[in-house]
Parts: structure tokens; sequence; C-alpha cells
């Protein structure tokens, strides 16, 4: 699932240098240069287990498309790690791409920069339509009352991913639904080398995303509505401190996750060394690994009590891609004809199913395999219970200041050192400094 501004971008570069998983780069020739009709330059997220993985995917597809128009694309499939720091590069120098994935949570920051086209009736219109798109995914497409800074491609949710015999062995008849209960289990399962549940505690997105979530279900919010950092609240505070204290407090995640940063606990919960994994629409990753489909469950996400749904029981974030098109393009009309093309009910459902996201396209949804009982939880998700990060100008900064911090407390917890309702505000404090100043 893997989230910047135009007179600032330079100077948040370096702040923002450790942000990243959910995205892709730039290249040094792209758009700004681009005056042939004929060619288009796009960088891909690494949506797939590699790089290669996403060539494989895409190369068919762009193929495809040069028979139908004529115009040659020149990809490039950008590292989650490398993806924003290039697009910032490219906002401030203006050599970037013609066509550009990124994390659908960096859409009010980058369109903040205004490098990025604006998406205005006339522009929908050339790609059949804004009302084509679910309301949840266009909900993070940028600031409110601005035309949208990209189009929604792939949509994700966070769900629960639980090891179906590691569950029977413990005696354990279903997934948890609430966080007591996902504790009470995980007491269960966390024995014999193994343990509960993952996280990624060196990953400074995955950090914030639960960190958010966790927020939302303690009625608490990171930002004020006249879009002021406020992390320090009674709730910001005990979300926090509920999300580390699973590795600090309730010792059902492994001390060595404080250090994973990309894909780890995915790959744990593949080999069984976990009965437990809280990851964005994670099939594609887990069948790479050679995990059967029919060994593990999927059920939403905990919540504090009672079912998942609006207000405190949200339990996801919008977590998703969108399309982006650079504003300096010397070739708008191949660009909005390449994004009409990934965005048309065929390549959603080939794209898609691809990466086991679920099509942001209202049309696409309706036929397998997005029909199936397995992506019923993720698409009942993203329509009920989900909800978009902060669309505000300093999303990127945010993500960066507080993902931080639940990484450092993390290293604390692993490290035996108490994690404490102080502690925790200290850390956040600490973040909260950092942002910018109103």
């Amino acid at each position: 699932m893997r989230r910047i501004r135009a007179a600032a971008a330079g100077a948040v570069t370096i702040s923002l240098l450790t942000a990243a998983t959910a995205c892709g780069g730039g290249s040094s020739n792209g758009g700004g240069s681009n005056d042939s009709p004929k060619t288009l330059t796009y960088w891909a997220s690494n949506q797939g287990a590699s790089i290669a993985v996403d060539k494989k995917v895409l190369a068919p597809e762009l193929a495809k498309f040069e028979k139908q128009t004529g115009i040659k694309v020149k990809l490039e499939v950008v590292p989650w790690s490398d993806l924003l720091n290039r697009i910032l590069t490219a906002t401030t120098s203006g050599q970037g791409p013609d066509v550009l994935n990124i994390g659908n949570t960096w859409s009010a920051s980058l369109q903040a920069t205004g490098a990025l086209l604006p998406w205005d009736a006339k522009n929908f219109d050339r790609i059949g339509g804004r009302d084509r798109f679910v309301d949840s995914a266009m909900g993070s497409t940028g600031a409110e009352g601005k035309d949208p800074a990209a189009v929604p491609l792939y949509s994700m949710a966070y769900a629960l991913y639980y090891n179906k015999q590691m569950f029977a062995d413990a005696g354990i008849d279903g997934p948890p639904a609430t966080w007591d209960e996902l504790v009470a289990d995980g007491k269960k399962l966390s024995k014999g080398g193994t343990w509960a549940i993952g996280a990624e505690g060196a990953n400074v997105s995955e950090n914030v995303h639960h960190a958010f979530v966790f927020a939302k279900q303690h009625d608490a919010e990171f930002f004020k509505p006249d879009g002021t950092a406020d992390f320090t609240g009674d709730g910001v505070v005990a979300a926090v401190k509920q999300y580390v204290d699973l590795m600090a407090k309730d010792k059902i995640i492994a001390p060595g996750n404080a250090e994973y940063a990309q894909n780890q606990s995915v790959s744990d919960f593949a080999k069984g060394k976990n009965a437990m994994l809280l990851w964005q629409s994670a099939a594609a990753n887990l069948k790479s690994q050679g995990m059967d489909p029919d060994s593990y469950g999927i059920a939403p996400v905990p919540v504090q009590s009672g079912t998942p749904g609006t207000g405190a029981n949200t339990n996801s974030m919008v977590a998703g891609i969108n399309l982006a098109v650079f504003k300096n393009t010397k070739n708008l009309d191949g660009s909005t004809k390449f994004v009409k093309f990934l965005t048309s009910d065929a390549e959603q459902k080939i794209l898609n199913t691809a990466y086991s996201s679920i099509p942001p396209v209202k049309s696409a949804q309706d036929v397998a395999p997005f029909t199936d009982p397995a992506n019923a939880v993720l698409k009942d998700t993203l329509a009920t219970s989900a909800a978009a990060l902060p669309q505000v100008a300093d999303e990127s900064q945010f993500e960066t200041a507080v993902g931080t911090a639940v990484k450092e407390l993390f290293a604390d917890a692993a490290a035996g050192r108490a994690v404490t309702t102080a502690s925790v505000k200290a850390k956040l404090e600490k973040a909260q400094q950092q942002m910018p100043k109103k």
C-alpha cells in the first residue's frame, strides 16, 4: 500500500528521504523534454513481488497500447524506497515522466507542488468521466474542494490474514474480531518459536497506516480542522501505544520485527513463522512466496468492539495507487489516452487481478475474481469501514514524522526499554515539532 508541495518541495526533500512504501520513481529525460506524440515515459510503482514481476505484468499491456495507438511507452518500475524522492526531484527540476504512479496518500501533498495535471471535468471526460470511479478511491485523490491531482488505478485495503492450521492447533475456532480477542489468541499462538503476528517496525509508511487506523478507533485525529498538526492528544497517544504494545506489553510480535522494513512480515507468515498478518491485499504476494491460498483465511482487521464500520470502527486506511500526469508533458493527448487505457474495464481486470487489488472503477468490480469470497472482505472494507489518510499539503511530512516516531518506539520495545504513555507522547511531540509551521 507502500503520500509534497511546490515552492517548499526543495526544503522538505531532506526530511522525506526516509519516507515510502507506496509509489514509483523517475527518469532524467522524461515528460518535460518529450516532444514526440509517439512516445511516452511511464514511472510505474513496484506492485509485485519484484521489479521483474512488474515488468512481466506490464510489458504485454504496454505492447497492446502501442498496437492500438501507435504510441510506445518507455517503462521504468521504481522501488517504493526511491519513488517519493524521485517525484520530488522531478517536481522541482521539471524533468519527470509523462505519466506516473503515486501512492494515493501522497495526492494532496503532491498536488500542492503544482507539478501535476489537475483532473477537471474536461480531463475526466477524456477518460470516460469521474463517475466511473468509486467514491472511497476518489476521496484519496487530492485536497477537498480542488480538482483531483490524479485518478485511481489500484484500490487496496488492509485485512487480517490468518493461518488456518495454526489456529486449529491452538484450539482457536476463528479469526479475532476485536483487539482484545487478538491479544488473547496471540498469547496462545506465540510459542515454540512461532509468533502470533508480524509487524514492519522499521517501515515508516506501514507504521503510520496502523497508527492512523488505531487513532480513528480511539476517535482521534492527527490534524485539526484548520490543518494544524495535533499529534499529542490523549486519543492519538493511546492509539500509538496500543499498537506498539503488541510487542512491548502483550509480547505477541517478535522483537526482531522492530528491524523489519520491507515485506519481511509477509515472508514470515508465508513460511509459517507467524500465525497472522496485517497487510494490504496480500494474496498475490503470498502466492509468489509459495503459500497455498487454501491454507489461510482473510478477515476484517479487528476493531475495539463491535463490528467494522464508520467512525470509531474504521479498520483500514483507503489504500491504493493513483495515476498522475505531469503538467509539463509535451504529449498531453497521448498521456490522457494512456490513462484512459489503464483505467478501462478490460485493463482494470487484468492489472488488478495480477496484483490482487480491487478495481477502483465501478464497472470492473462485478466480475471474477473480484466477486470471489476472498475479495469480498477487501471490497466491503473499502465500501464501509475504510478512511482516507489526511488530505493535507503536509501529509508526506506527517507520514515521515509519525512513522519514524513509531519506528523508534518499536526499537525501544525490542531493546527492553519501557514504552509508557509519557514516552509515547514525547516521541509524538518530537514528531509534531518537525512539521512545517503554519
